[in-house]
């Protein structure tokens, strides 16, 4: 991440679905829910070495319950399913972002082989 690119907002919207993030780089991001809570960075999701990454699935209406700060550098996101262990740093927000496209299909095609699905 660019050193100077802070972020300058964080709102969650009404519907509680997406959360947009602005950087004072200029770049802002609409991020989904459930594309937050499946990539999230927590151990449950990533486990502790590559062969333990789960494949979240069933988090299609997933939504946001709270968004914490963790100290200046993150924050951490609690889910209506109610996952709260993943800190998202400012870094990994705009990586997200940046690479939300290439990220999302990634995860529809690990879904599509391993025969799970969006919904629950």
């Amino acid at each position: 991440m660019n050193a100077k690119a802070w972020p300058s907002e964080l709102r969650v919207s009404k519907d509680r679905k997406t959360l947009t993030v602005s950087f004072t780089s200029g770049e802002r991001f609409e991020l989904p829910a459930e594309y937050l809570r499946v990539l999230s960075p927590s151990a449950e999701v990533r486990g502790h070495s590559p062969d333990q990454k789960k494949t979240m699935h069933g988090k299609r209406r997933v939504e946001i319950m709270q968004v914490e700060p963790q100290g200046n550098y993150a924050v951490k996101i609690v889910f209506d399913d109610m996952h709260d262990s993943g800190i998202y740093s400012w870094g990994y927000l705009m990586q997200l972002g940046r690479e939300e496209e290439t990220l999302w299909a990634d995860y529809l095609a690990e879904l599509e082989a391993k025969g799970l699905t969006r919904d629950k």
